[in-house]
């Protein structure tokens, strides 16, 4: 087979690539809002999160944050192209959300810590976040509703719901990466609870329909099954 001819082949297989250039509004905006948003903004915490210590080992979840969203996110494009739409649709749908909030509503948290009780490389790995990551735009928690829709997501895919093991993985990661963000100020409950509510919410619109329309399709096939 020619090379055109395969690249031909390729476009068509991943055509779906084009959910990718979301990146091309979200990013732009998100770099506005980080720049701008820096000193005036409404202060987004609780008495809880004061109660809350800080533990820097959580770094390690948080950070892996990244991988787990873009593995999650790449398997769905290689192997379940319906599935991968409807997780595009519930995570960049949020995406925007948060985005139009922080901009009507600029927001931010003064929880992190001025002085650290311990010397670490987990605090040195804090202290690299903090200097790149502005304590604005935090609410709903953004770490938190993309780990709950790659969760979702996972807990919908039949192809993956066979491999449990993989599945409680990924449950228990996404359920570390949420207490993360707190136990390293980087979030409000209230910024946890925001992304919980958003997800449910959104979950009726994307997820709940779908759900509701497989069973009627097993339903008709059944007969057809049991007349073989």
């Amino acid at each position: 087979m020619k090379l055109k001819d395969r690249i031909a082949g390729l476009a068509v297989k991943y055509r779906h690539a084009w959910v990718f250039l979301y990146i091309l509004i979200y990013m732009p905006w998100f770099l506005f809002l980080e720049r701008h948003v820096t000193t005036h903004y409404h202060v987004i915490q609780i008495r809880l999160d004061e109660q809350i210590p800080f533990i820097e080992y959580f770094i390690v979840p948080y950070l892996m944050w990244f991988a787990f969203i873009a593995a999650v996110f790449l398997w769905f494009f290689f192997h379940d192209v319906p599935g991968f739409y409807r997780m595009a649709k519930f995570m960049f749908t949020g995406m925007t959300i948060f985005l139009i909030i922080s901009t009507v509503f600029p927001n931010g948290q003064d929880l992190r810590p001025v002085v650290f009780e311990r010397d670490n490389i987990f605090v040195d790995m804090v202290r690299a976040l903090y200097r790149t990551d502005t304590c604005t735009n935090v609410f709903p928690s953004l770490h938190v509703f993309n780990s709950l829709s790659a969760c979702i997501a996972i807990s919908g895919c039949e192809k993956l719901r066979e491999h449990r093991g993989v599945c409680m993985g990924a449950y228990v990661l996404a359920g570390l990466i949420i207490l993360a963000t707190m136990f390293l100020k980087q979030h409000s409950v209230l910024d946890v609870l925001g992304a919980s509510v958003m997800a449910y919410v959104l979950y009726q619109f994307v997820y709940a329909p779908h759900k509701r329309r497989v069973p009627k399709y097993t339903r008709q096939k059944r007969p057809l099954l049991q007349n073989k």
